[in-house]
């Protein structure tokens, strides 16, 4: 009698998985990565347009075909030979979820959307799929845009909505940001700011299209986030984590035009130069101007526009 196997067969990679991997693979051949290069999920993840979670389930599809090696403690790098590419399918461009994700940002701004949410009122109001709902309330669950209700539904939380509330946050990120730069305890991280200036760089070179404005909505976040790090001051870090989250969804739709973008990205770049350069003060000075030029943008146009700072 035939004994049953006493290993479970892996699952067969579902669609996403398979068009997610060839993406990476695109991504390896595009930028000529050499083996070694560490793949980063959340650069991946803002490239293909989806959240790091199946990012990382086709990185782990690419490890198991030995298309990418595994990191010894974690994380994925480039293996020493990448097949030609073979016509294989095109990574998913900006679609259904990218819009959606916008279209329920538009309406949470403009108080047309309910504080709490279930799936089935996401599908009728949208008329859109049900996996396709789920995935963009993943991605707004990782950035803390939503947060999953005891049992059933969804949440969304607090946010920035009118033009008095988006004066005073300025104010206040103009009292804290440039104050973290002149900390005692002030270090820049170089990988850090090494990384920084890549996606900056990317965001300038890659072609516009409106769902763009999430991913450059996360790295302007992770950009202020992440000089507030550098200050060593834990609550000046709060303070901007808690502002970021609260200007997350009036944010991510930007209608400034492209050459705002390469300003913006510009600014940051100029910031980092002077903190390579152990220029602080300097920095702390670009770094206002930045803030109140975003202000004063904001305060210019119509208050239900978002301005990126």
């Amino acid at each position: 009698m035939k004994q049953k196997s006493s290993t479970r067969e892996k699952p067969a990679p579902s669609r996403l998985q398979r068009e997610l991997s060839a993406g990476i693979l695109d991504f390896i051949r595009a930028e000529k990565l050499v083996p070694g290069t560490r793949l980063a999920e959340v650069a991946l993840a803002e490239r293909l347009q989806v959240s790091r979670t199946p990012v990382r389930a086709a990185l782990k599809l690419l490890a198991r075909r030995r298309l990418v090696r595994p990191g010894a403690r974690r994380g994925y790098f480039v293996a020493d030979a990448v097949p030609p590419d073979h016509k294989v399918p095109a990574p998913p461009a900006p679609d259904d979820t990218g819009r959606l994700f916008l279209a329920i940002a538009r309406d949470c701004r403009a108080g047309r959307l309910p504080v709490d949410v279930s799936e089935r009122d996401l599908m009728q109001r949208y008329d859109a799929t049900r996996p396709i709902v789920q995935r963009v309330l993943t991605k707004l669950a990782e950035v803390a845009a939503v947060q999953r209700k005891p049992g059933h539904g969804w949440r969304f939380q607090p946010i920035i909505a009118d033009a008095q509330a988006r004066d005073e946050s300025y104010r206040y990120r103009l009292l804290i940001e440039p104050a973290g730069l002149l900390e005692p305890g002030f270090r820049l991280d170089p990988h850090w700011a090494a990384e920084m200036r890549r996606r900056h760089q990317e965001m300038m070179a890659m072609p516009w299209n409106e769902t763009a404005s999430i991913a450059l909505y996360e790295m302007n976040a992770a950009f202020h986030e992440g000089l507030a790090a550098a200050s060593g001051n834990r609550f000046l870090l709060v303070g901007v984590q808690q502002q970021n989250r609260l200007r997350r969804f009036a944010n991510y739709d930007w209608t400034f035009g492209y050459q705002r973008v390469v300003t913006n990205c510009r600014e940051h770049l100029a910031i980092l130069d002077r903190l390579e350069a152990g220029e602080q003060v300097e920095a702390a000075a670009l770094l206002r101007r930045h803030l109140e030029d975003a202000a004063k943008l904001k305060r210019n146009t119509d208050a239900a526009v978002p301005a990126t700072g």
